[in-house]
């Protein structure tokens, strides 16, 4: 049984700390009387955004002793498990009479606390709830949950947020403001070196981003899955990364595997991407014209973050700016968005709204040639609003055939779209 004077000693001493913590604000917000979890890649951001509901309700007259935070990745709180959570409750009771709002921190390391949380929802707690594991937004999560959660991804900073980090305001005529050229210099560290949040104050970036993927390879996925066969799961990871602006199949993938020494089935394949997708790693694409089972079967698989996709290419470019790309219209269009392979590809389509292809350099002609035909021949069947390349640096227009291409350069497309 955990005691409670661990307990109480870690709530005074969160009370104490979070008011005077420095916290820079996120893009999200949330309904005042909803109880919430919170989810995504670790170290995105999600306590941090915690701080910030909590500074703010302090702010708006709440008294610091209403509010119970527990970091479940707090060392002291090694080996609690679900029949300790009562004591949580039990111990904030003991120190103060106030009706409490709770913030629980990566709450997936207590097995079976779904239960708990559901049951103080039903007893008219107002709570906050963190995870790293998509799991927790899974179809028997929510039949326990019973709906009375509502779940928000918090992702790594989007370029805006970046600079916002990093003290420059956007106006709606940035690309004509002498601070351009700053946004320009950030975008080239931001494009580099992903959107993790604390990246920004670390010399070492590589070392930083390194630990990141270490603790979601070996916690995330090894440990909690409790895989043998670590060393085909990491080259599955790289071969992943290679193949970002391919097609996959699982078959492919357990050739190269096989081939390298790893003796895996299709099975375990397609089971440890499906790890990779629950732990935040990466996300697939499916192509919107193709039947179901070679949808399925035959995917486009992209990292959520550059920073960590870096860590496996050797000259990462072509890749990152794609990767950007997709991460940043996933968060706009989340199950809408596909890529069109039929004889010819177009890297993004949304349905009814937007053809996408994404180019590093425009300068051969032949690659020119090829983007556009692409988009033209795709426009043909599925009409949309826009057609649009995304250069690292390019930016035209291109009229042809009565049609408009707008051709942006990343950085100005992440901003007004």
């Amino acid at each position: 049984m955990m005691e409670k004077s661990t307990i109480k000693k870690i709530i005074l001493e969160n009370q104490e700390r979070i008011p005077d913590l420095t916290v820079v604000k996120r893009s999200y917000s949330v309904e005042p009387l909803a109880n919430y979890i919170f989810t995504g890649q670790r170290r995105a951001g999600k306590t941090f955004f915690m701080y910030s509901l909590m500074q703010d309700m302090v702010k708006q007259g709440q008294s610091i002793e209403e509010i119970l935070y527990i970091n479940f990745e707090d060392e002291r709180l090694i080996g609690m498990d679900v029949g300790d959570l009562d004591s949580i409750i039990e111990s904030y009771r003991e120190l103060f009479s106030h009706k409490h709002i709770l913030f629980f921190d990566e709450i997936q390391n207590i097995t079976g606390w779904q239960k708990f949380a559901r049951r103080l929802a039903d007893s008219g707690f107002q709570i906050y709830i963190t995870g790293s594991n998509s799991e927790m937004l899974s179809n028997e999560m929510a039949s326990t949950l019973g709906g009375r959660f509502m779940v928000m991804e918090i992702g790594t900073l989007s370029f805006k947020e970046y600079l916002n980090f990093n003290g420059v305001d956007i106006s709606d005529n940035i690309g004509f403001s002498p601070d351009r050229f700053e946004v320009i210099r950030l975008f080239d560290k931001y494009f580099a070196e992903g959107g993790f949040p604390e990246l920004l104050k670390f010399n070492e970036k590589k070392e930083y981003l390194s630990s990141i993927f270490q603790k979601v390879f070996l916690g995330d996925i090894i440990a909690r899955y409790q895989l043998r066969n670590p060393q085909a799961l990491r080259l599955l990871i790289k071969k992943l990364a290679e193949s970002t602006m391919d097609v996959v199949s699982y078959s492919r993938m357990r050739n190269i595997i096989v081939s390298a020494g790893f003796p895996v089935g299709t099975n375990t394949v397609i089971e440890y991407i499906n790890f990779l997708e629950n732990s935040f790693l990466i996300n697939t694409l499916l192509n919107s014209n193709a039947k179901i089972s070679i949808r399925e079967s035959k995917k486009k698989y992209y990292f959520r973050d550059n920073g960590i996709l870096s860590l496996f290419l050797i000259e990462p470019a072509s890749f990152e700016l794609e990767t950007l790309v997709f991460n940043h219209l996933r968060l706009n269009y989340g199950s809408n968005l596909f890529y069109f392979r039929n004889g010819f590809e177009v890297d993004f389509f949304v349905p009814g709204e937007e053809l996408i292809q994404v180019c590093y350099s425009l300068e051969e002609p032949a690659t020119r040639k090829r983007e556009i035909s692409s988009l033209y021949k795709v426009y043909d069947k599925n009409p949309v609003k826009r057609l649009t390349i995304v250069t690292y640096s390019t930016e035209e227009i291109i009229n042809e055939n009565g049609m408009e291409i707008k051709v942006m350069p990343a950085w100005r497309w992440l901003l007004e779209s």
